[in-house]
């Protein structure tokens, strides 16, 4: 039995990777986030690319601009806050056990209004 890939190697490209044609030129720009990591993408030199103010820093996820001595700062995360929580913010305990002493008389019968 005859070898379809006769005349190639193992882990070899697709056959004809030398007639790619011609790469574009990439310009690699520099980002530094508030950790004074500098993180390093190419991006093509075209003029429709339009090349981002800020990036995200790979080894600590902030957000990294090309000002080395002004990064940008973190952006704040306000977490989820359940219903429960912002009932908590407009009521005090004392007021929550008022409540719930009242809708329970209420549930039992106990309320003779």
């Amino acid at each position: 039995m005859a070898s379809a890939i006769r005349g190639s190697r193992v882990g070899a490209g697709p056959m004809g990777e030398a007639e790619r044609g011609d790469q574009i030129e990439r310009a690699s720009v520099s980002y530094w986030c508030a950790n004074g990591h500098e993180v390093r993408p190419s991006f093509a030199v075209e003029e429709t690319v339009v090349i981002p103010d800020q990036w995200d820093c790979p080894k600590c996820g902030l957000p990294a601009g090309r000002d080395k001595n002004n990064p940008p700062s973190a952006v704040v995360n306000i977490p989820y806050k359940t219903h429960l929580a912002y009932v908590k913010e407009r009521r005090t305990d004392k007021e929550g056990e008022k409540i719930l002493e009242d809708a329970l008389r209420k549930l039992r019968g106990d309320d003779l209004d």
